[in-house]
């Protein structure tokens, strides 16, 4: 589905923690890190497709986030022609996205990245929410800047007026019985750092106030590593999806 000047109607999704990080996922088989996103199908509005791609690309639903803002306006990025299939060369100019700024309000083993046949990301961590632009496909970049230019407004700070941050962890999908593991192989060769140091435990939370979601809420934590490297991202396919 395109509008007339040729984009793709689309949602992008950047998740919080109770410490203001971001989700963020590594592509399958790839050495490129982004947000999850996905097209809005016919009769969808862009907060339908939001949870719909959420569940399908990290395994959360509706009752695990809450919406702390989104974007004013739709953002567009064009896409280059040596990445679009021939067949649309010539119709198909990019994507427009509204992006969606959510609070997880669950633990970290919740995330499924197994959840369908065909998974968009193979691991995942917390990262500062300002990421580090030079592993993002590069046609992507000054959407994703913007989008997390205009929803900082939504961010509140512990009172202390400090980012409280811990070392960024470095996961892969939750193994069956509800355990995460770190990368081991040739992606941990790529994005291991000279030093980790251990996670502090969390109490998911629901608001930019960082109010726990409930009473019984468990935290959670696991080996921690440094951000990855800032090595150009390899160029990637847009989602079909």
């Amino acid at each position: 589905m395109l509008d007339r000047e040729g984009f793709r109607p689309n949602v992008g999704i950047i998740l919080l923690n109770a410490q203001n990080e971001v989700w963020w996922g590594k592509r399958v088989r790839e050495h490129s890190w982004q947000f999850p996103q996905g097209g809005i199908k016919y009769g969808e509005t862009p907060e339908q497709a939001m949870y719909r791609e959420l569940e399908e690309e990290i395994g959360l639903r509706a009752e695990h986030v809450k919406i702390v803002g989104r974007t004013r306006d739709w953002l567009r990025y064009e896409v280059p022609d040596h990445f679009i299939k021939r067949e649309i060369r010539g119709h198909y100019r990019g994507q427009k996205q509204i992006w969606f700024l959510l609070r997880m309000c669950t633990r970290d083993n919740d995330v499924n990245l197994r959840l369908t046949d065909h998974p968009e990301f193979d691991a995942w961590r917390w990262h500062d929410y300002w990421v580090p632009l030079d592993v993002v496909i590069e046609f992507k970049r000054d959407v994703y800047q913007r989008a997390l230019q205009e929803l900082s407004r939504f961010l509140t700070w512990p009172a202390n007026g400090q980012e409280r941050r811990h070392g960024a962890r470095y996961l892969r999908q939750p193994r069956t019985g509800g355990t995460s593991g770190s990368v081991t192989g040739p992606d941990a060769a790529a994005a291991a750092p000279a030093s980790a140091v251990a996670a502090t435990a969390t109490t998911p939370a629901c608001s930019a106030t960082l109010e726990p979601c409930s009473a019984t809420a468990q935290a959670s934590s696991a080996s921690a590593t440094a951000a990855p490297p800032g090595a150009a991202a390899v160029a990637s396919m847009p989602k079909a999806g």
